[in-house]
Order: C-alpha cells, then sequence, then structure tokens
C-alpha cells in the first residue's frame, strides 16, 4: 500500500532555457511530485501513458522508488508540452501542447490507492481532481490540490469547488490574484481560509513561500541558486516534497508545516539545477538533508 497517491500527469517534455534544452524527455506534474515525495515516503501515481512511453521511462521511475500501479497504459502517444524560457525563467511560453491519451483518460484509482492517508491533486483539471477525491473510500488526513490559471480561466467555479475541498490549497502568486481578483497575496490567502481551507500556501518563485492559517503567516525564501538551469517542475517537486514529508510524520501541523515547506524548498532547488528530472533523479536524501541545515543557517536570526 501507498503512503501517498499523486494525480498529475506523466508526459514528455521538450524544454528550451537559455542554458540547454530537451527533446520529449520524462516530465509532467505527476512525474515530478511523485520522485520528490518518495524522497520520503511511498508515492503511488495516478495517470496515463501512451504506447510510445517506453520501458526506460518506466524505470526511472521505478528506481526512484514510484509505485506505477496507478498508471495506464493506452493506446496512442503520451502527453507532450513544449515550451521555451528567456531570460525571465520565472516565465515558460508554452509553444505546443498535445495531450494525446489524457484528452479521454478517467482516472481509476487502483484499490489499494483507496486508503491511503495523503493525497496530492496535482495541476489537472477540476472536475477530474473531485473524482479522484471522490473514490477515496475514507477521508484522507491530508489533501493538498495544485491549480494553473488555464483552469481559474475556463473553470474557475470547479477551482473554487476543489478549494473547498481540500485541505491546503497550492498555488503561485499569479494564480492566487487571479482567481481572488486581488494585487494582495495576503487577500487572497486569506479568501483561501474562508473557503474552508485549513491552510494557504502560495508559491512565490524564486522568492519563496508564503503559508497562511487563520492564526497568522510563515514566510520562507527561496534557496539562493547561482545559476538556474530549468525551472520546470520544480513547483511540482515542491508540493511532492511537501506531503512526502508530512506523510512520514504521519502527521500535519502549523510546525510540521513550516519544516515541510523548508524540504519542499530545497528540493525544487535542486531539480531548477538541471535539465528536466535530470538532476531529481540523480540526488540523495543525504544531499537533501545537507541542504536543509544549510537553510536553517541562511534564515536564523
Amino acid at each position: 500500500m501507498v503512503d501517498i497517491v499523486v494525480f498529475g500527469s506523466v508526459a514528455f517534455d521538450s524544454i528550451k532555457t537559455p542554458f540547454g534544452k530537451t527533446d520529449k524527455t520524462l516530465g509532467g506534474s505527476g512525474t515530478y511530485a511523485s520522485i520528490a515525495a518518495s524522497f520520503f515516503s511511498k508515492a503511488g501515481v495516478v495517470s496515463a501513458v501512451g504506447s510510445d512511453f517506453g520501458t526506460e521511462n518506466m524505470d526511472i521511475l521505478k528506481k526512484k522508488g514510484v509505485d506505477l500501479t496507478g498508471l495506464a497504459l493506452m493506446p496512442g502517444k503520451t502527453f507532450h508540452w513544449k515550451a521555451e524560457y528567456g531570460h525571465d525563467i520565472n516565465s515558460a511560453k508554452t509553444l505546443d501542447v498535445q495531450f494525446n491519451v489524457l484528452k479521454n483518460f478517467k482516472p481509476e484509482l487502483p484499490e489499494e490507492y483507496k486508503n491511503a492517508e495523503f493525497l496530492l491533486l496535482g495541476n489537472n483539471d477540476p472536475e477530474a481532481q473531485l473524482n479522484v477525491l471522490n473514490q477515496m473510500e475514507k477521508r484522507p488526513k491530508l489533501v493538498i490540490a495544485d491549480t494553473m490559471n488555464y483552469y481559474i480561466e475556463h473553470k474557475k467555479d470547479k477551482v473554487l469547488e476543489v478549494v473547498k475541498e481540500a485541505d491546503i490549497c497550492l498555488m503561485n502568486d499569479g494564480e492566487a490574484r487571479m482567481l481572488f481578483n486581488t494585487p494582495s497575496l495576503l487577500k487572497a490567502a486569506k479568501k483561501i481560509i474562508k473557503l474552508d481551507s485549513n491552510l494557504a500556501i502560495i508559491k512565490k518563485g524564486e522568492h519563496g513561500a508564503l503559508l497562511n492559517t487563520e492564526k497568522g503567516s510563515f514566510v520562507a525564501p527561496a534557496y539562493p541558486l547561482e545559476e538556474v538551469i530549468d525551472p520546470t517542475g520544480c513547483g511540482d517537486c515542491f508540493a511532492g516534497a511537501m506531503i512526502g514529508f508530512l506523510a512520514k510524520q504521519g502527521t500535519v501541523n502549523e510546525e510540521l508545516m513550516r519544516k515541510a515547506i523548508i524540504y519542499g524548498s530545497v528540493v525544487a532547488s535542486f531539480n531548477a539545477e538541471g535539465m528536466g528530472t535530470e538532476k531529481l533523479c540523480s540526488i540523495s536524501m543525504q544531499e537533501i538533508e545537507e541542504r536543509f541545515n544549510e537553510f536553517k543557517e541562511i534564515v536564523r536570526f
């Protein structure tokens, strides 16, 4: 049985940045998040891939400890995202999106996933996110949900429903401002809390993350990097490492949540140092702990 169910895309990414490029390499929100979570706990990914995915990519996920019982193999081609980053490395320009097998994919949870105590609803269609949540046989200890501007623009009511159902709503600063029509991230976070979420976490890219509860706020900086090679998947790594750490503890409180955010930032920082999943797949738990301790020194005063 897995500790964490991760619902998100498993895909091919073709990425170009000022520092390198990839062509149809392993990517997708579910990929990044499940690998990041697996440093801490047993994670299973729910998604679909096409007949072109290949055993090599399956082996990468298995080697990192990701359970693939929930990964459906369907006739056709794997989801493909093509994008380019300029010197503003925080913003990707999408050049092409081919949904392929994900276009008609209806997620079905394996029986052994339905009692998992932690659920990460990665960036995906909000109706599909709600479908996955409703398939759980009991309410997980923690449900974290992510989103993106496309769904806020086209399915705002459903996104708000997901925010209401999730324990923690996770989005970046631009998405938070768009969803709640306010320039203030603090106001947006408070509106998330009012929608029954226990916590609101707003990602601010290279500027860190904001955690907001009914009692107050916690601001975490990003780990300082001299050079960002490829930021693709960093937000998913942040979410995956965060829920992975919390699943390892078996409980959730504000003190642990603060630590989880730092672990999320640490794993995301490693991911940004390589193209695609290259760096993420090469690091060890020892390296993560060493950087976590460095992070503590950076923010100590």
